[in-house]
């Protein structure tokens, strides 16, 4: 599966690998309002790595989560989903919208090998520094670069280069990052 092949999505040890995600994931939700490092560790509980800092807003759901890296200072809004049949890599500094949904896995095309359970997943890779707006959807496969910008309700197919902005559904190039976009907010 991690592999990138086809695999079984009906198979009795995935349907199980989810079930026990869905109990992780809701134990790391109900940790709302407690201390930083004690939804931190509940965080850790859920998926193979999240750094220091790393937060998510209520309500958070995976399909497995041990396929999910998180780097430090990540920080994800509202709803998030992460559908990780395949591996998951978020650097550091990164921040999502809310409602965004990062899918790594797709059901085959042929209605036939659907219904068998036919699936594929390809791993998602989203650098350094990047903001994800509002209501992104982001495919099997894809790979954002270091500080891209991906706009509100944009579907993401296609890798995106470091430093450039992308809208749309599908989203597009829209121009790179430049100087140009600098505000001189210091913080």
């Amino acid at each position: 599966m991690r592999a990138g092949a086809m695999y079984n999505d009906l198979d009795e040890r995935l349907v199980a690998a989810r079930a026990a995600a869905v109990e992780r994931a809701q134990a790391f939700n109900s940790t709302v309002g407690a201390a930083p490092g004690v939804r931190l560790q509940a965080l850790r509980g859920l998926v193979a790595a999240a750094g220091d800092g790393a937060f998510l807003e209520p309500t958070f759901r995976c399909e497995f989560g041990v396929n999910i890296r998180l780097g430090e200072r990540f920080y994800a809004n509202f709803d998030c989903i992460m559908l990780d049949g395949a591996d998951i890599t978020i650097g550091d500094d990164v921040l999502f919208g809310p409602r965004v949904s990062l899918y790594t896995a797709n059901h085959a095309a042929d209605p036939v090998e659907r219904r068998a359970g036919a699936c594929y997943a390809r791993p998602i890779r989203i650098g350094d520094a990047v903001w994800i707006g509002g209501g992104v959807t982001v495919l099997p496969g894809v790979t954002i670069g270091d500080g891209a910008v991906i706009g509100a309700g944009s579907v993401v197919t296609e890798d995106v280069p470091a430093a450039a902005v992308a809208v749309g559904n599908p989203a597009r190039l829209l121009r790179s990052i430049t100087e140009a976009d600098r505000t001189g907010f210091v913080g």
